[in-house]
C-alpha cells in the first residue's frame, strides 16, 4: 500500500462504530438461509463447510435447493463420506465447477475417517483439506467456530472499495482491500466474528449491490467516502475484461435401434471431469478440426446447436444424430431413452437433451 493510501484505513474508533452499526442492522435484517443459524443455535461445521463449498462462484439462489437436497440425503459428514462418488456428482449436476464436487467427497472422507468427523478450527489445518482455500477456511473458522478470521469475498471487496473510495481497479486492488478489511475490522475481533462476516455478506448482497447501490438504506453510509463523494455506483473500478475465446464442436444423439442412447463418462480430470454426458467431439477454437473418440462415426446434422458459457470460454456445439452398433470404448455405455433426463447431466448436456427430445416427441 502506497504512502498516499496509508491514511485510508479504519481507526479503532471508526472500526468500532462501523461494526456496531453493521451488526445492529444485521440483527434486524439478516437473511434467512438454509445453512444459517439463529443466536440460540450452535453452528454445525458440516453444514457451514457444505454451504461455503457450494457458494464458491455460485449464487445463494442457485445453492439453496442443492443444499437442502444434499443435507436431506446426507445429513452429516459420515453419510456424505460413505456415499458413492458418482451419486454425489449426479446430485451436484447443474451446479457447475464440478471439481468442487469431487473435492467435496474427498474432503468428507478425510474428515470422517481420519479426523473422526470433526473439522479443525485452525485455518492452516483447514487449508490442508481438499477444496478449502484461504477464503473458505476463513469463513469456516469465523462462522462455524466463531473465531477471528479475515473473511473477504467479492461482497466485502466491493464494500471496502466504496468505504474508502479506493482508486485502483479490480482485480489489482484485491490485496489492498483485503488488508484494509483485515487491519480495521477482522483481526483480533473475537466478539462476533461469524456474525460480522455474514453481516458484510448480507450488506453486499442486499444493500451495497454492484449496480445502483441502495445507499439510503445503508447502515454504514456515514462511514462511506464513496457515498459522500457521490461515486458509490462507480466503484470498484474494473479493468477492461478480455473477450472470452470461442470454441466449437459436435454433440451426438447416438442410438442402437433398441431404444437406448449412448452416454459418455468423461475422464476424471479436466473440464466436467467425472461427469456423465452425451458423446461429443473435442472442443476446438475456430479453424481447428474437432476429433471424436468413437472412430468412423458418421453423424447427420440435427439442424441446430447449443451454446453455453464457461468461466474461460464460450462453447457452441452443433447437434448431430447417429447410430452405433460396434464395440464401445472405455467410458461409454447405453442408457434407456426414458432415463436420459434423470441421468445427472451438466447443464450444457441438459440443453442438448431438451432439443433432441423435443424433436423426437414432436
Amino acid at each position: 500500500m502506497s504512502k498516499a493510501k496509508l491514511g485510508k484505513k479504519f481507526t479503532q474508533k471508526s472500526a468500532e462504530e462501523f461494526r456496531g452499526r453493521l451488526l445492529g442492522w444485521y440483527d434486524r435484517h439478516a437473511r434467512i438461509l438454509p445453512w444459517r443459524y439463529t443466536k440460540n443455535q450452535k453452528p454445525d461445521p458440516y453444514r457451514v463447510w457444505l454451504s461455503e463449498i457450494m457458494l464458491q462462484q455460485t449464487t445463494v439462489a442457485a445453492v439453496g435447493p442443492y443444499f437442502n437436497k444434499f443435507t436431506e440425503k446426507w445429513p452429516d459428514i459420515h453419510a456424505l463420506a460413505n456415499a458413492n462418488e458418482q451419486e454425489v456428482m449426479r446430485e451436484w449436476a447443474g451446479l457447475g465447477y464440478y471439481s468442487r464436487a469431487r473435492n467435496l467427497h474427498k474432503c468428507a472422507a478425510i474428515v470422517s475417517k481420519q479426523m473422526k468427523g470433526t473439522f479443525p478450527p485452525e485455518q492452516d489445518e483447514l487449508k490442508k483439506l481438499p477444496g478449502i482455500g484461504d477464503y473458505t477456511s476463513a469463513a469456516i473458522r469465523a462462522i462455524a467456530f466463531n473465531q477471528p478470521a479475515t473473511v473477504v469475498d467479492g461482497n466485502v471487496e466491493r464494500i471496502m472499495a466504496r468505504i474508502f473510495a479506493w482508486p485502483d481497479p479490480m482485480p489489482a486492488a484485491k490485496k489492498d482491500l483485503k488488508n484494509l478489511a483485515a487491519a480495521g475490522l477482522f483481526e483480533n475481533y473475537d466478539e462476533r466474528p461469524g456474525d460480522l462476516a455474514q453481516a458484510l455478506m448480507d450488506l453486499g448482497a442486499t444493500i451495497c449491490i454492484p449496480k445502483s447501490p441502495r445507499c439510503g438504506a445503508c447502515p454504514v453510509s456515514n462511514n462511506c467516502m464513496a457515498y459522500k463523494k457521490g461515486i458509490a455506483a462507480q466503484l470498484p473500478l474494473q479493468e477492461k475484461k478480455k473477450a472470452r475465446p470461442r470454441k466449437f464442436g459436435h454433440v451426438y444423439w447416438i442410438t442402437n435401434g433398441k431404444g437406448s442412447v449412448l452416454v459418455h463418462r468423461r475422464p476424471p480430470k479436466g473440464l466436467l471431469g467425472g461427469m456423465i454426458g452425451l458423446p461429443t467431439t473435442s472442443w476446438e477454437e475456430a479453424g481447428k478440426r474437432p476429433s471424436l473418440t468413437l472412430k468412423d462415426l458418421k453423424g447427420r446434422d440435427f439442424g441446430t446447436s447449443v451454446r453455453h458459457v464457461f468461466t474461460h470460454f464460450e462453447l457452441e456445439l452443433t447437434l448431430k444424430t447417429a447410430s452405433h452398433k460396434g464395440r464401445l470404448p472405455e467410458g461409454y455405455s447405453w442408457i434407456g431413452a426414458e432415463d436420459i433426463e434423470n441421468a445427472g447431466f451438466p447443464t450444457v448436456f441438459k440443453k442438448a437433451v431438451r432439443l433432441f427430445l423435443s424433436q423426437n416427441r414432436a
